[in-house]
């Protein structure tokens, strides 16, 4: 990890707490390989995510709580040991994503932790600097970027920022179960040249729809993404799921690529969007699993903010 910058610290700041948040991501827009070997995925932020407080203490140790947020803490340290100060504090997390179901939850963690200790100890927590931070501790998403990215989550880099969509929502169906997201990036993943050419047009083609706010496009893509990930990770609901939105008038399907959901898009500006959201979700309902309404992250001031 490269030396961590400091900043400045306005007069007046209380430098024994601080705050961070970060949203979560419905699955991915799109995952894959590219023709160059680079493992990539491009984020779709949600309005759920997750919060951090951090209060220092000079002299008492380091806690996080929930305690099983063991990830959150190594990075505290971290930024202790690389600020070079003594003590420690409480570290408490408040998320509203699932763990385990392909929503970033753990990234949220990382990045809400990064920006409330930073924040507290000085230290620089710009999105490259949080990539900087999360690299040591495990593959990320790319939640530390506002909007929509392409992202090599295996290195923890940033390949491209693609702006923001218009309003959407998601009716999303949860298979159940849990899936380890560093379990799941040791695995090898055998493309092969074709399909890589396939990643890398679908990667384009949804470059130009996000930059025209094409949610249609947006949503063939991702469906498309979702059926060539049946290889690696398969959904059982996947058919039926297409089958309903092609009823009900939806976008597309929007897949969680190494989690357990799946989610129907709409376009929250259609004049027709809660009469196809009861539909989504009546029919969701008849489907192994649990039903979950999830509504895209639209950075305030953006061209598509509402």
């Amino acid at each position: 990890m490269r030396e961590p910058a400091l900043v400045a610290r306005r007069p007046g700041v209380d430098l024994r707490e601080g705050a961070g948040t970060a949203c979560g991501t419905f699955g991915e827009l799109l995952q894959g390989v590219l023709p160059d070997g680079v493992d990539f995925l491009v984020t779709f932020p949600i309005t759920r995510g997750t919060r951090a407080w951090f209060r220092y203490d000079r002299d008492g140790p380091l806690h996080v709580f929930p305690s099983h947020k063991t990830k959150s803490l190594r990075l505290a340290r971290a930024m202790f040991d690389a600020r070079g100060v003594g003590g420690g504090g409480s570290l408490v997390l408040d998320s509203g994503l699932a763990v385990g179901k392909g929503l970033a939850s753990s990234s949220a963690d990382l990045v809400a932790t990064a920006r409330a200790v930073g924040a507290v100890l000085g230290l620089d927590t710009s999105p490259a600097a949080v990539e900087g931070w999360l690299r040591p501790i495990e593959p990320t998403d790319g939640v530390m970027h506002p909007g929509i990215v392409v992202f090599e989550h295996r290195t923890v880099r940033l390949r491209a920022s693609l702006g923001t969509l218009p309003p959407a929502t998601v009716v999303a169906v949860d298979e159940g179960g849990h899936l380890d997201t560093v379990a799941f990036n040791r695995r090898p993943r055998h493309r092969t040249p074709a399909q890589k050419r396939e990643y890398e047009r679908l990667m384009w083609d949804l470059t130009t729809a996000v930059d025209r706010g094409d949610l249609a496009r947006v949503g063939a893509i991702a469906t498309r993404s979702a059926v060539l990930n049946q290889r690696l990770v398969p959904k059982r609901n996947l058919d039926a799921m297409i089958r309903v939105g092609d009823e009900i008038g939806a976008l597309g399907v929007v897949c969680a690529h190494s989690g357990t959901m799946l989610g129907l898009l709409l376009d929250a500006g259609d004049p027709d969007h809660q009469h196809k959201l009861s539909a989504a979700a009546a029919a969701c309902s008849r489907l192994p699993g649990a039903t979950t309404v999830f509504r895209s992250f639209t950075s305030p001031g953006s061209a598509h903010a509402s």
